[in-house]
């Protein structure tokens, strides 16, 4: 859970929703492909529901003490300018968490684990 406090009150967000709220706006970013497996438990879950696709996968969410950190596993399409994409997606990112939640995103750390073609 993650807590956010104001002068009304006080606010717990389950990562879930983090998870959910960031592979959406992830995804919706042109030139990425896939979200890739971010860890272990997604890596698992990919294998055993190979049909299926998670719009959590790939997005793991880190608590910090004033505020988050994410991290991104994404496969681009090939013949993208890479760094255009990164980019795109940080910015993506920061302010839909932001606009959704007020809480501060402190780090978007994308990680390219593969290029697709189209």
């Amino acid at each position: 859970m993650i807590t956010l406090e104001n002068h009304l009150g006080k606010i717990d967000i389950c990562e879930n929703y983090f998870r959910k709220l960031i592979g959406n706006a992830a995804t919706s970013c042109f030139g990425v492909a896939a979200m890739s497996d971010g860890n272990v438990k997604q890596g698992i879950r990919s294998k055993v529901f190979s049909k299926r696709s998670y719009i959590d996968q790939g997005v793991v969410v880190i608590k910090e003490e004033n505020g988050i950190s994410v991290d991104l596993h994404i496969v681009v399409t090939y013949g993208l300018n890479i760094r255009a994409v990164v980019n795109s997606i940080d910015e993506k990112v920061r302010y839909t968490v932001e606009e959704a939640t007020g809480i501060r995103v402190n780090n978007v750390n994308v990680f390219v684990d593969n290029l697709k073609d189209e």
